[in-house]
């Protein structure tokens, strides 16, 4: 069905849900999103017809499964979204809830993030072209995303009075709209005094913003923007094109060079430690491989210089 092909009823219900989960459920504005666009699909993909009843519920699961590849991650959100969008139909009285409640999500692998050595990301962040103003952007930006540890999104939502140069500071809004500190190393101040000195003002030209990372259009620098411009120099590189991998690459450093988990979790900015704690499994998942690497036969060896 067409993306314009809800009636006046569904669009109605739908922007009543979106306000729900905005304002009665808190959820942060990245997941509403998420949610009101997920659950726009499943209204346009039964139509205006009523079908709420589970067996509907699982072929279009099965359909975002089957025909628009939905991988086992992105399924279990769509059944987020559609459990929290019964629990509004049952408030309003429409639906019994446990059509909904009944919908498993796929089992979760022990997948642990991708991650990259220092060596890798140098590699990644030294290949980046600055020999203009957008090369310049992009090297201050990724280097304080892998120095920093950030969202894509806390990167957008840095302002030029959120930047604190003589402290190495900087001011970053994360999931809920949750504001924290963050520090940054050395190579990122370089690059970002570097790039506020000599490149910014090119860029903006006679335009004003107070975005900190700015596009050739004078605007925010999108999300979209910043990842494909990463893919573009991860497939270069050889390396992930998840820019989420400089994020997991700084807390996994960070714990192989000793720094505790609860300050981990502070400069991450996690609420719940539990999701921290993915990186020490990381961690203890990389001494292995090295251990196997570097000595794959350290067995024999002891036992045949035994005694």
């Amino acid at each position: 069905m067409s993306a314009n092909s809800l009636n006046a009823d569904n669009l109605s219900l739908l922007e009543r849900y979106y306000s729900r989960i905005i304002a009665l459920e808190r959820r942060a504005p990245l997941t509403a999103e998420t949610y009101k666009i997920e659950i726009r699909k499943f209204l346009e993909w039964h139509g205006n017809e009523n079908k709420t009843q589970l067996p509907d519920l699982a072929k279009y699961l099965s359909h975002r499964r089957n025909v628009d590849g939905l991988d086992s991650r992105s399924v279990a959100k769509a059944i987020s979204a559609l459990r929290s969008f019964y629990r509004f139909l049952e408030d309003e009285g429409n639906v019994s809830l446990e059509n909904a409640a009944l919908l498993e999500s796929p089992a979760k692998h022990d997948r642990f993030p991708v991650v990259h050595g220092r060596e890798e990301i140098d590699r990644l962040l030294s290949s980046i072209p600055t020999d203009s103003p957008l090369g310049i952007r992009n090297r201050a930006l990724y280097e304080l995303i892998y120095s920093a540890g950030l969202r894509i999104s806390e990167s957008v939502s840095i302002n030029m009075g959120d930047l604190f140069m003589d402290k190495n500071l900087a001011r970053v809004r994360g999931k809920g709209n949750r504001e924290r500190l963050v520090l940054f190393g050395s190579h990122a101040e370089y690059w970002l005094k570097f790039y506020l000195a000599e490149s910014r003002h090119i860029i903006l030209g006679h335009r004003k913003s107070n975005a900190l990372f700015v596009s050739k259009a004078g605007k925010r620098l999108s999300r979209k923007g910043i990842w494909k411009n990463y893919r573009a120099l991860a497939l270069k590189a050889g390396l992930s094109t998840k820019l989420h991998t400089l994020r997991h690459s700084f807390a996994t450093e960070l714990l192989a060079g000793g720094a505790d988990l609860r300050s981990v979790q502070e400069l991450l900015g996690h609420a719940d430690i539990a999701t921290t704690q993915i990186y020490t499994h990381i961690d203890q998942s990389r001494l292995r491989e090295s251990h196997k690497k570097y000595l794959p036969n350290l067995k024999e060896w002891s036992i045949a210089n035994d005694g």
